[in-house]
């Protein structure tokens, strides 16, 4: 009998432990809440034309019983100004992800002082029942109600030719085509040199914006201090006033200017993140509007091309033509089309389909797809979204509106 008791005290020890064990560590694993991802919406420094933006994210895991959330949003990255807005208590909404619409009336009531444009800065984090804080994630993002409002009343300058000082590849910085937002130019290194990428447009042109997009993964490669010049023989440069940038923290910039006249243009850059210098896409352009394209005689549909090379590359017009319903297809690119467009065609379609892409819109100038906003918001004409158009008609009421649900976009 001595000898039975240490063996039953050691059975139920060891059952016990393997029986409470895991509850202990189920337990642990639950108060350590995550902090939510912020991949989805808005993304990093993107453009909200919206005064009520819907904020989006993936769901944090983790922590005790159900999941709420807090939601801050500021001018002040410290999120101490009187500017704040908080929600608390916001549910999940599925088990992929949450967001929250109702940050509006106090952006609306901002907008007029900070004259429409303002960067904000959001942060999330999560909370269990037991009253555990997650860590926060934080974003940013520009508003800019006007932003969207009108075509853009500029049209693409082609480049002719591109040198660069250093490093391989300077034809990634003028492909203009869903993947060349992702192929890049980079400088040689070392860090200490300044660089230079130069464009040759082929004759004098007028030019008022530039569009400029580096690194979209992080800030390795982005540039921090750098100016634009221009040249009438592609020797002697001179800056283009307001084009100097110091302290950029972004990867995507839309220099503004009073319109100039060259044939030559050159970034200059002085200095940047990283080892070497990035620039993933330039886009130049020119004020004005594009000529009114020609329309079919006979009945046709307007296709609006979403590409960036403004391409409908899914056969959309064979497959309308095969619908055997006598229509003729009429292709124009997003940056091409505005309202005006539409009212000036000798004979209007029966119907625009808005076409697909294979972009990613943070890394895309949206500006472009102003005018094809104009007339989903507009027009009285048919309009058929496919993937990406079908997208474009909930972002013609604001970026924000169409966003990743958590497995797939839709």
């Amino acid at each position: 009998m001595m000898i039975k008791k240490p063996r039953v005290f050691a059975i139920f020890f060891l059952f016990s432990f393997f029986l409470f064990y895991p509850l202990s560590l189920r337990a642990e694993n639950e108060a350590a809440l995550t902090a939510p991802k912020l991949t989805n919406n808005p993304s990093f420094d993107v453009i909200v034309t919206n005064p009520r933006p819907l904020l989006s994210f993936f769901n944090a895991s983790g922590g005790a019983g159900k999941r709420t959330y807090t939601i801050q949003i500021d001018t002040d990255p410290a999120f101490a100004s009187k500017n704040l807005i908080t929600y608390e208590s916001v549910p999940e909404e599925n088990k992929y992800i949450t967001g929250k619409l109702e940050i509006s009336r106090k952006l609306v009531e901002e907008k007029d002082s900070l004259n429409g444009k303002a960067r904000y800065y959001w942060r999330v984090r999560a909370v269990d029942e037991a009253g555990n804080e997650g860590p926060w994630a934080e974003s940013r993002f520009f508003f800019d109600a006007e932003a969207d409002d009108s075509f853009m009343g500029l049209v693409r300058i082609p480049v002719s030719a591109v040198e660069v000082s250093s490093g391989q590849n300077p034809k990634n910085i003028t492909d203009l085509d869903d993947p060349g937002q992702a192929s890049f130019w980079q400088s040689t290194p070392p860090g200490s040199v300044t660089q230079w990428v130069m464009f040759d447009m082929g004759k004098t042109r007028e030019v008022s914006r530039i569009w400029m997009l580096s690194n979209p993964q992080g800030p390795d490669g982005w540039l921090k201090d750098f100016v634009w010049q221009m040249s009438s023989d592609g020797k002697r440069w001179s800056d283009i006033k307001g084009t100097s940038v110091k302290n950029n923290d972004t990867f995507r910039n839309i220099i503004d200017f009073d319109a100039v006249k060259a044939r030559y243009l050159r970034l200059l850059i002085k200095e940047w993140y990283g080892y070497a210098a990035q620039i993933n896409v330039i886009t130049l352009y020119s004020p004005g509007r594009p000529a009114v394209p020609k329309a079919p005689e006979k009945d046709y549909v307007l296709l609006v091309g979403n590409q960036e090379d403004g391409f409908t590359f899914s056969e959309l017009a064979d497959f309308v033509k095969g619908l055997d319903l006598g229509l003729e297809t009429l292709t124009v690119p997003h940056y091409e089309v505005s309202l005006d467009m539409l009212t000036k065609l000798k004979k209007k379609p029966v119907a625009v389909i808005l076409s697909g892409n294979n972009a990613d819109y943070p890394n895309l100038p949206m500006f472009e797809y102003n005018g094809e906003y104009e007339i989903i918001r507009k027009s009285d004409i048919p309009i058929l979204g496919i993937c990406c158009g079908h997208q474009q008609l909930a972002m013609a009421y604001g970026y924000t509106y169409a966003r990743s649900m958590g497995w797939e976009d839709i």
